[in-house]
C-alpha cells in the first residue's frame, strides 16, 4: 500500500516536472545544445547513467539496491522486486517508467539520485533520457565492447583538403560544426613538429636547408621516410612503451637497489627501429619463453613483465609480495593493453564495467604460474640486480644472437625474464583483494564482456596473446592506434586512454577510431605504417594558429582544425638541449646513466644500503646521453625530468601528466645542463668568423628551429651588445666554468659570457620546447 502511495506521488510529481518544465526556462537554458534527433543509449544515455545511476544500480552486485541494475537491458525492462505491478523502463512510454519518474520529480523523498548522494541530472539529461524511452529505450552493448568494422569513407565538401583517409573523418566533423580546417603549417616549423615526434631530436641545420630547397611535391614524404629510417626513431617510440611497461633502473620499496633491466630497454628500441609488427611485439613480451622454440631474444623480451617493483627487505611476508607482483602484471595487462581499469575488480565486481571479480581472478590466473618468489633476496651486490627467474647475457652472445644489446664491459649481465613453474599453480579469487584470504578456485579466463576466451587457445600466456589479437577482440587495436594518436596530437581520440569503459570518455571521433582499428589489423599490425599515415595527413600538417572565433567554438582542440601545439616530453627537452649544442652523445642502448643532479637527493631517502645509496654522477660522455637513458631510481627519480612531468615508473602509465609550474622555468634557467649546453654552443659561434647577427641567427635556428624575424633579432642583438658592456670579468669567469666540458683555450670570455646569456635567453623561450 505504501509503495502503492509513492507511486501516485511520484506519478504527480512528475506532471508537476512537466509545469515546471515548461515554464522555467531561463534564456541561458533555452540557448543549451539541442537534443539529438536520434538519441543514442551509447553516447547519449549511458554516461548519465555511469556518472549518475550506477554506483547503486550497476554490476556490482554487493552494492546494488531494490535488486535494480540499469546498465542491462534485462533487468532494467524487468517487474520491480519491491512492486511487480511497476517496471524501470516502459518502452516508449516515459509516463509509466519508474526511471524517468524517479528523476523528474520535485519530491525530494522520491527523488534519484537521492540528494544526500549529492548526484543531480540536469534538466538536459532528464530530457534525453525521456526521448530516449519515447524512442523505445533501445539499449546498446557498450561501444568499446564491440568489435570495430571499417566504415566507409565519409563525403566532404572540400574535397581538395584530405591528403589521406584521416582527413575524410576530421573534415566531416568540422563541417558538421561550420568550421574549416588550418593551412598547412610553414616549413620551418613543420618540420621541427616532425623530427620531434619521429626521432625525438630537432632537426640539423642541413635538414632545415635541404627541406626548405625542395620544393617538389615528395618533399615532405620524403623526409619523412628519412627521419623513419633515423635509428633515434626507436629511441623516440620507445619512451611511451617505457612509460607503460614501468621500466627503472631500481627494484622499488624502501631499499630500492639498482637492477639490470636495461637490456630489455635496448631490445624495445631494436624492435621499434626494425618495425617489428605490434602483434609480434606485445607477443614476444607477453610469452616469449613459451613460443616453440624460444630464442634468447625473445627471452629477453620477456623482461616486460618483470619490470615491476621487487622488495629486497627482510621481514616481509614473501606470499603477500608475490601477490603483488603478479597484480601489477595483471593491472598493466587491463590497462597497457586493453584499454580498460581491470584493477577496480581485483576486491569486488567492477562497479561500473561488466567485469566481475571472478574475471579478474581468472586472468590474474594467467600470471600466477610465474617461477618466482615474494623475496629472493635483501639487498646486496651484483648477483641481486636480477632476480629469479633470469638470463645471462654473454659476450659471446653479443657478437651472435643479441647484437643490438649495447654491453660496455665484460662484467657479467643477468636480466629478469619470465618462465614458468613445471606443475600449475592454483589460483583463488581473494576476498576483498586479500592474500591470504582464498575462496573459490578459478581457471585462466578471460571478460565474457570484451571476448570470451576460446577453447583451441592453450591456458596459459601464449594463448592469452591470441586472444588479445583476435580480430574479434574489440579493444587491443583501438587501444594501441589511440596511443599513437596521442603521441602525435597530444591527445586520444578517446580522452582517457588508459580507460576505455564506462566511465572513461567517449570517442572524439568513433568512425575515425574504427577505420584506423580496422586497417591496422588489416595491414598486419604495421606500426611505422600506421605512423606515417598519421604523420603524412593534413590534419597533421595544420598550422597551430587559432583564431578568436576557433577558440571560443573548440578550445580544446576536439575538432582538430588546427595543429597540435604543446610542451615536448622531459626527456627530449633534454634532448634538444644537447643536440642544438653539439654535445648529445648518439650512442644507444647501454646502461644507464647519472647526469648533473643537485646534491642529497638520494642520499636524504635511503635506507643507506646498496649501490643506488649514494648519488655518484657520472662524467665525461656520459653526461650527454639522451634523457631516456637517466637512470631512473624510483623513490628518487631524476629531479629535472619530474618537474616536467616524465614517469616515475612506479606502474603502468599511458598518459602522462601536463603541467605548467614556476619550477620549469627555473630548471630551464639554472640547470647545470642548459647552462653548459649554452656555453658550448657560445663557444663554437665566437670562434666562427662571422657577424655577431650571424652568430645569433645561426643560434636560433639550431634551438628553435626557424629563422629569427626582424624584431626577434634586432631584441636578442641589443641584448647581446648590453650584456657586453655590462658583465663584469669576475662574472664572466664564473659563468664560463659552468660544466665538465673543457672551455676552449685563449677565448674572448667577455664575448663568450656574453652570447651565452642570449642562447640561455633562446633555450628559455616558451617556442623552443613546445611542439607548434
Amino acid at each position: 500500500m505504501i509503495f502503492k502511495t509513492r507511486i501516485f506521488l511520484a506519478v504527480i510529481g512528475a506532471g508537476i516536472a512537466f509545469a515546471i518544465q515548461s515554464c522555467n526556462k531561463t534564456p541561458g537554458q533555452a540557448a543549451e545544445e539541442k537534443l539529438p534527433k536520434e538519441v543514442s543509449y551509447n553516447f547519449d544515455i549511458r554516461p548519465i547513467l555511469s556518472d549518475k545511476c550506477l554506483a547503486c544500480h550497476g554490476p556490482d552486485a554487493n552494492k546494488r539496491e531494490a535488486g535494480l541494475r540499469l546498465d542491462v537491458a534485462e533487468s532494467a525492462f524487468k517487474a520491480l522486486q519491491e512492486n511487480p505491478k511497476a517496471h524501470a523502463l516502459v518502452a516508449g512510454k516515459p509516463e509509466f517508467s519508474q526511471v524517468y519518474l524517479r528523476i523528474a520529480t520535485q519530491d525530494t523523498s522520491l527523488r534519484m539520485p537521492p540528494p544526500a548522494s549529492n548526484l543531480k541530472l540536469s534538466q538536459r539529461e532528464i530530457d534525453l533520457i525521456e526521448k530516449w524511452i519515447k524512442q523505445g529505450a533501445k539499449y546498446e552493448k557498450h561501444w568499446a565492447f564491440v568489435a570495430p568494422k571499417k566504415p566507409a569513407l565519409p563525403e566532404v565538401d572540400q574535397e581538395d583538403w584530405p591528403r589521406n583517409e584521416i582527413d575524410r573523418f576530421v573534415l566531416q566533423k568540422q563541417e558538421q560544426k561550420g568550421l574549416t580546417p588550418n593551412e598547412e603549417a610553414d616549413k620551418e616549423r613543420l618540420l621541427k613538429r616532425l623530427s620531434l615526434d619521429l626521432n625525438g631530436l630537432p632537426p640539423t641545420l642541413q635538414m632545415m636547408d635541404e627541406f626548405l630547397a625542395d620544393q617538389s611535391s615528395k618533399a615532405y614524404e620524403k623526409m619523412v621516410d628519412k627521419l623513419l629510417k633515423n635509428p633515434a626513431y626507436g629511441e623516440k617510440m620507445a619512451i611511451h612503451w617505457l612509460d607503460l611497461a614501468r621500466y627503472a633502473d631500481s627494484h622499488g620499496y624502501q631499499d630500492d637497489g639498482y637492477r639490470t633491466q636495461w637490456p630489455w630497454r635496448d631490445w624495445v628500441i631494436h624492435a621499434f627501429n626494425q618495425n617489428m609488427h605490434y602483434n609480434d611485439f606485445v607477443t614476444w613480451q607477453l610469452a616469449g619463453d613459451l613460443l616453440p622454440n624460444s630464442s634468447k631474444e625473445q627471452l629477453l623480451a620477456t623482461g616486460f613483465n618483470r619490470n615491476h617493483k621487487i622488495t629486497e627487505e627482510g621481514g616481509v611476508i614473501p606470499e603477500e609480495y608475490r601477490m603483488m607482483y603478479v597484480t601489477d602484471r595483471n593491472d598493466l595487462f587491463g590497462k597497457g593493453l586493453l584499454g580498460v581499469t581491470l584493477e577496480c575488480a581485483h576486491c569486488h565486481d567492477h562497479k561500473y564495467d561488466p567485469f566481475s571479480q571472478k574475471e579478474y581472478y581468472q586472468m590474474f590466473a594467467f600470471f600466477n604460474n610465474v617461477k618466482e618468489v615474494g623475496i629472493e633476496s635483501v639487498i646486496g651486490g651484483p648477483e641481486t640486480y636480477a632476480k629469479k627467474p633470469f638470463m645471462e647475457i654473454s659476450n659471446e652472445d653479443v657478437k651472435k644472437i643479441l647484437t643490438f644489446v649495447n654491453k660496455p664491459d665484460t662484467n657479467r649481465l643477468i636480466v629478469s625474464v619470465m618462465g614458468d613453474l613445471d606443475t600449475l599453480r592454483k589460483t583463488y579469487i581473494l576476498k576483498r583483494g586479500v592474500y591470504d584470504a582464498p575462496g573459490d578456485e578459478v581457471q585462466p579466463g578471460t571478460p565474457s564482456s570484451i571476448l570470451p576466451f576460446d577453447k583451441k587457445y592453450p591456458k596459459n600466456r601464449l594463448g592469452l596473446s591470441e586472444w588479445l589479437f583476435d580480430k574479434k577482440n574489440p579493444l587491443t587495436s583501438r587501444v594501441y592506434v589511440n596511443i599513437l594518436w596521442q603521441e602525435f596530437f597530444g591527445k586520444g581520440i578517446v580522452k582517457t586512454s588508459g580507460d576505455f569503459g564506462m566511465q572513461g570518455e567517449l570517442p572524439s571521433h568513433p568512425a575515425l577510431l574504427d577505420w584506423l582499428a580496422v586497417d591496422f589489423m588489416e595491414h598486419n599490425w604495421d606500426v611505422k605504417r600506421l605512423v606515417k599515415q598519421m604523420v603524412t595527413s593534413a590534419t597533421y600538417r595544420q598550422s597551430a594558429v587559432v583564431t578568436k572565433e576557433k577558440l571560443a567554438v573548440d578550445p580544446d582542440n576536439i575538432l582538430l582544425a588546427r595543429g597540435p601545439r604543446y610542451r615536448i616530453h622531459a626527456e627530449f627537452i633534454k634532448d634538444l638541449v644537447l643536440a642544438s649544442s653539439g654535445l648529445l652523445n648518439k650512442t644507444i642502448g647501454g646502461p644507464s646513466v647519472k647526469p648533473y643532479q643537485p646534491a642529497g637527493l638520494w642520499e636524504g631517502a635511503t635506507s643507506g644500503r646498496g649501490l643506488l645509496s649514494v648519488y655518484n654522477q657520472d662524467h665525461g660522455a656520459s653526461l650527454y646521453r639522451r634523457g631516456m637513458y637517466t637512470l631512473i631510481k624510483r623513490t628518487v627519480p631524476p629531479p629535472t625530468m619530474s618537474i616536467f612531468d616524465a614517469s616515475n615508473r612506479d606502474l603502468c602509465e599511458v598518459k602522462r601528466l601536463k603541467t605548467n609550474t614556476p619550477l620549469q622555468a627555473l630548471v630551464m634557467m639554472n640547470d647545470p645542463a642548459v647552462l653548459e649546453a649554452s656555453r658550448v654552443l657560445a663557444s663554437k659561434l665566437v670562434q666562427e668568423k662571422s657577424v655577431t647577427k650571424d652568430k645569433i641567427i645561426k643560434a636560433f635556428r639550431l634551438i628553435v628551429c626557424r629563422t629569427p624575424n626582424e624584431k626577434e633579432l634586432n631584441v636578442l642583438t641589443s641584448y647581446y651588445e648590453k650584456e657586453l658592456k655590462t658583465i663584469k670579468p669576475q662574472t664572466a669567469d664564473k659563468m664560463v666554468t659552468v660544466g665538465e666540458y673543457p672551455l676552449t683555450r685563449n677565448i674572448d670570455k667577455m664575448s663568450l659570457a656574453a652570447l651565452m646569456r642570449v642562447i640561455s635567453t633562446i633555450y628559455n623561450l616558451e617556442e623552443t620546447i613546445t611542439k607548434s
